[in-house]
């Protein structure tokens, strides 16, 4: 009996060694085999490259990109400002692309000082242009939402259970003051927030006065102006490629030639205008009840210094100026009111006219047709970079680039 227990115990002691004897070499075989694997293939990597293992270079290749590639900084957000919100302001913009610039400068600086969170504004699409175009087809809406990210919160719509509240009319619709000073808006627009929760202003050209306001809401509007309000990258791209093209043949002036027909017919300013055009646009200022002068004497206002520069006078300006004949000028404007006959004298001081439609491909523009703003935001671009830069009219777009370039 003795004997048999000792066998048993020696058949246990051996068979044990054995199963780990097994797995130890199973384990070993698979490292051997992958360990093979690998040096082909990166042998393989190293004389074929990234046509066959794009994901897989090398370890000289690795080093090679690191020593000749230099990484990109990763982008930086600036911190959350954290405040109680007070309620949500949603602003419907009005006017041309640089009006709408301005307003929502104003609007959040305007959000900022009353902590509440700013809707993404939304684009005029019913005044003379006519243009469609929401906030996102003309500005990075997310650079604009990150880079005010320490002053002020902006969603691109309301939460749900508020939408819903807009959607059935229960929100306050309201036109600001004009040339308000910000403590109008603290002293009787917040207190209409807090109770309602939502406030929508439906007017937003010039309602917060440009001066005599805190130092700290100046600079934010500036801050927003000239650093969050980014083009688009698409319109960004053609911009540059305009430029490319003009510096191909030396340096250009871009001049803002403010006279296009909805310029006329809202300021009433009809020199050099024959008498269909002037009852042409004086059927134009009518037909916009929002414009609130009706009744204009265009040689009084043309006195008063207030109507912009025909295209005739452009030309004895720029003559003036000693502006250099073959200058390439790009005509940042829409189209101008009289068309060629109105442009002639122009033409004849200055040949190197040119216009975007003229730089650039139909193709290219096939995007930005019936697209306003967008169009005024490549004229935009081009009018920052140029190397003199003359506007016919002291407007939004003469001030904007001004301080813009400044």
């Amino acid at each position: 009996m003795g004997v048999v227990k000792g066998v048993e115990k020696i058949r246990i002691s051996i068979s044990r060694p054995s199963s780990k004897m097994k797995v130890w070499m199973i384990r070993a075989t698979t490292s051997v085999l992958l360990w093979t694997c690998v040096v082909q293939l990166t042998t393989i990597g190293e004389m074929w490259g990234p046509r066959v293992l794009k994901g897989w270079p090398s370890q000289s290749a690795s080093a090679a990109l690191q020593e000749n590639v230099p990484s990109l900084p990763a982008r930086v957000l600036p911190p959350k400002r954290v405040y109680k919100n007070n309620g949500y302001l949603m602003v419907s913009c009005n006017g041309g692309l640089n009006q709408m610039r301005a307003a929502i400068c104003d609007m959040v600086a305007i959000a900022r000082y009353l902590n509440v969170t700013l809707i993404v504004p939304e684009l005029d699409k019913t005044s003379f242009w006519a243009d469609p175009s929401e906030f996102q087809d003309i500005f990075d809406v997310e650079h604009f939402i990150t880079s005010l990210r320490d002053e002020v919160r902006i969603l691109k719509e309301l939460p749900s259970r508020l939408k819903q509240r807009v959607e059935l009319g229960m929100t306050y619709t309201m036109p600001p003051v004009s040339w308000s000073d910000i403590s109008y808006y603290y002293n009787q627009i917040l207190p209409l927030i807090q109770k309602y929760k939502v406030v929508h202003l439906n007017k937003t050209d010039a309602r917060l006065a440009n001066n005599h306001q805190p130092l700290e809401l100046q600079k934010l509007r500036c801050r927003v102006n000239f650093f969050a309000l980014r083009f688009t990258t698409q319109i960004e791209e053609l911009g540059k490629r305009v430029i490319r093209l003009l510096r191909q043949n030396g340096p250009f002036l871009v001049l803002h030639l403010r006279y296009e027909m909805d310029m006329l017919a809202f300021s009433g300013c009809t020199q050099g205008c024959n008498d269909e055009e002037v009852e042409e646009l004086t059927r134009m200022r009518y037909a916009y009840p929002w414009w609130k002068e009706k009744i204009i004497n265009s040689d009084l206002k043309r006195k008063d210094g207030l109507c912009p520069l025909t295209p005739e006078e452009t030309a004895l300006t720029l003559r003036a100026l000693d502006i250099d004949p073959n200058m390439q000028i790009y005509v940042a404007a829409g189209e101008i009111y009289g068309g060629d006959r109105r442009m002639a004298s122009l033409a004849a001081s200055y040949p190197k006219l040119v216009r975007k439609e003229t730089l650039l491909e139909p193709s290219d523009l096939r995007f930005f047709q019936n697209h306003s703003s967008q169009m005024a935001a490549l004229d935009y671009l081009v009018a920052l970079e140029s190397d003199i830069f003359v506007p016919t009219y002291d407007g939004n777009m003469a001030k904007v680039v001004e301080g813009h370039r400044r």
